[in-house]
C-alpha cells in the first residue's frame, strides 16, 4: 500500500529541506519495530475486531482519499490507523500496548499543513527578526530591523522561511521523543519536562543559528554568509540543540534521583 506513497515523496517533499528528516523517520519506525518483533510475536493473541475493523478501516478511508485526490497529509496520516488497526486484528491490545510509540512515532511523517506553515512562520520570523537586533544591539552591534529583514554594517539580510526554526522544532521533536522512548526515565516529572522543553530548546538554537549567519555576514561578507558556511549553521543549530537537550537530561535526572532515593 505505501511504497507508492514513499516512492513519490522520496522525489518529491523529501527531497525539500522543509520534509528530507522522512526518509529518517521511516528508518526509525522500521528499527523499531524490527526491535520489538520478538515481544509482539510473543504477545498473547487475543484479537480485538470491533475497535480493530474501526480504527483499520479509518485508515484504509483516509488512504483511499488521499490516494485518489493526491492529500498527503491524508496518505501519510492513514498509517498509524492502519497500522494499529492490524495489530488488534492480528494480536490484540497486548501487541498495540507494546508497539504505542512507533504507532504514535508514525506522526512525525505527516507533512504540515502550508496553511499552517504559513500563519506560524510568519510569527516566528518576527519573533526571531526582533530577539536578533535587541541583543546584538546590547552589545554594540551597528544593526537594525525593518519587519524581517536585518541591517548590519553595509548588508540586510532578511529571516527567510527557512530560518524561522519551524521544521527545526518538528526535526528536534522527532529526535527528542526518540530519546526519551530509548533513554526510559521512570520518573513523570523527568519526562514532562523533557517534552516541555523540546520546542524552547529549538527556538533559542535556532536564535543562535542567526545570530551566527549575522556575524558572519558582518565579518567576513555576504559570500561567506551565504555560501558554505550558511549550510553548516544549520548543523550548528541542531548539535545546539541536541547538547543543549542531553545536558538537561543529565541535569533532571541528578536533581530528581535523590529525591526518587529519599521517597
Amino acid at each position: 500500500m505505501y511504497v507508492p506513497v514513499y516512492w513519490w515523496a522520496a522525489g518529491e517533499i523529501w527531497q525539500s529541506e522543509d520534509h528530507g528528516h522522512g526518509p529518517i523517520i521511516l528508518a526509525v519506525l522500521v528499527w523499531l519495530f524490527w526491535g520489538l518483533r520478538s515481544e509482539i510475536a510473543a504477545a498473547p493473541t487475543a484479537p480485538a475486531p470491533a475497535l480493530g475493523w474501526l480504527l483499520f478501516g479509518m485508515g484504509l478511508f483516509a488512504y483511499f482519499v488521499g490516494r485518489v485526490f493526491g492529500i498527503s497529509i491524508m496518505e501519510f496520516g492513514s498509517q498509524p490507523l492502519v497500522v494499529a488497526g492490524a495489530l488488534l486484528l492480528m494480536k490484540g491490545p497486548a501487541a498495540l500496548r507494546l508497539a504505542w510509540f512507533p504507532v504514535i512515532y508514525f506522526v512525525f511523517m505527516i507533512p504540515l499543513p502550508s496553511i499552517i506553515v504559513d500563519a506560524i512562520t510568519g510569527s516566528l520570523k518576527q519573533w526571531i527578526a526582533s530577539i536578533v537586533e535587541s541583543l546584538l544591539y546590547l552589545i554594540g552591534y551597528p544593526i537594525a530591523r525593518t519587519g524581517v529583514i536585518l541591517s548590519i554594517g553595509p548588508y540586510q539580510l532578511q529571516v527567510a522561511d527557512a530560518c524561522s526554526g519551524l521544521h527545526s522544532m518538528f526535526s528536534l521533536s522527532a529526535l527528542g521523543t526518540l530519546f526519551m522512548y530509548m533513554m526510559g526515565r521512570k520518573s513523570r516529572l523527568h519526562m514532562g519536562i523533557m517534552l516541555a522543553s523540546i520546542l524552547p530548546i529549538a527556538f533559542v538554537a535556532n536564535i543562535i543559528r542567526v545570530i551566527t549567519l549575522v556575524l558572519v555576514t558582518y565579518y567576513l561578507g555576504d559570500e561567506a554568509g551565504q555560501g558554505f558556511l550558511h549550510g553548516a549553521a544549520g548543523m550548528v543549530l541542531m548539535l545546539v540543540a541536541l547538547v543543549c537537550f542531553f545536558a538537561l537530561d543529565k541535569l533532571l535526572d541528578s536533581l530528581l534521583q535523590p529525591a526518587r532515593k529519599a521517597g
